[in-house]
C-alpha cells in the first residue's frame, strides 16, 4: 500500500481545501519545495501534487512551484501532477520537465477523445482522476455534478490505456471524516487497472482497512489534511502499511 502525501498548490503556497472550497484553505507552507523534501525525507514513494488554481482556470497557474518540486526530489522518486490539464503540449511540457504522472479529471470526463490520444501518445504515463458525490462523477473543481456513474466512466477509460484511477469522495474530502472503503472497493473491483483511494484519510484505522482489501486492487492512497494537521504520522502510517502487508 503505497502512501502518497499530497502537496496542493494555491498562489505558489501549500494548502488544504475543505470539500474543494478554493475560500476555505489553510496555508501549511510557503515554500513547496521544502514540503516536498520533507515527506520524501519521511519516507514518501511518490508525491501527489495538485495545481488548483490550474483547476479553475484551465490552465496550468502553478508551473513555478511545481519546478521547484521537481529539481528537489524529482529524481528521487515518481511525481504526478493534476490540476488545469487540458491539451497534449501541456502533458508534453510536463513529463519533460520531469513528471513521471499526468492525472486528468475534469477534461477526460468532458473531452474522452482528449484522454485517449493522451493515453495513445503518452502511454504509461496517463492516471484518471474521478471525483464523486454518491456515486456520480463530479467535474470542474467539484463544482458540477453530472450524470456519469463512477464505475462506468473508469471502465470505459479503462479501455482507453489509462494506467489507473484515482477516486476521491469529495463529501470526504479534508474533513477527516475516514476513506470510503466500500466505495473505492466496489470501484476496485470492476476494474483490472489500480485505484488509489483520496478523500478522508484521518488515522491509522484507515490504513488498516485499506491494507485489508488491498488485494481488491487498491494500490494506494493519498495523504491530505490529516498529515498537516498531524492526526496521521506519515511516516508511521507507511511502516503500518508496510508491516501489514509483509513488507
Amino acid at each position: 500500500m503505497l502512501l502518497i502525501p499530497a502537496i496542493d498548490l494555491k498562489d505558489g503556497k501549500c494548502v488544504r481545501l475543505k470539500q474543494g472550497d478554493m475560500n476555505n484553505s489553510t496555508t501549511f507552507g510557503e515554500d513547496p519545495a521544502a514540503m516536498a523534501r520533507r515527506w520524501v525525507d519521511a519516507g514518501a514513494r511518490r508525491l501527489h501534487l495538485v495545481d488548483l488554481n490550474g483547476a479553475f482556470a484551465g490552465k496550468p497557474v502553478n508551473e513555478v512551484a511545481i519546478k521547484a518540486i521537481l529539481a528537489e526530489v524529482g529524481d528521487e522518486i515518481p511525481v504526478q501532477l493534476g490540476g488545469g490539464i487540458r491539451d497534449l503540449d501541456t502533458i508534453e511540457r510536463y513529463l519533460d520537465d520531469g513528471l513521471s504522472f499526468i492525472i486528468i479529471g475534469t477534461a477526460a470526463v468532458k473531452n474522452p477523445g482528449f484522454l485517449r490520444d493522451a493515453c495513445s501518445a503518452f502511454g504509461g504515463h496517463i492516471i484518471v482522476g474521478l471525483d464523486a458525490k454518491d456515486g456520480k462523477v463530479a467535474t470542474d473543481g467539484w463544482s458540477k455534478l453530472t450524470g456519469h456513474e463512477v464505475v462506468d466512466l473508469a471502465k470505459k477509460f479503462e479501455d482507453y490505456g489509462v494506467e489507473g484511477v484515482i477516486y476521491t469522495d469529495i463529501g470526504r474530502d479534508g474533513m477527516l471524516s475516514g476513506i470510503n472503503i466500500d466505495a473505492t472497493v466496489k470501484l476496485a473491483q470492476a476494474l483490472t487497472i489500480p485505484v488509489i483511494a483520496s478523500g478522508g484519510l484521518s488515522n491509522l484505522a484507515d490504513i488498516d482497512r485499506l491494507c485489508a482489501v488491498e488485494f481488491e486492487g487498491i494500490a494506494g492512497v493519498i495523504c491530505g489534511r490529516a498529515i498537516y494537521s498531524g492526526d496521521l504520522d506519515f511516516a508511521a502510517a507507511q511502516a503500518r502499511a508496510d508491516e501489514l502487508n509483509g513488507n
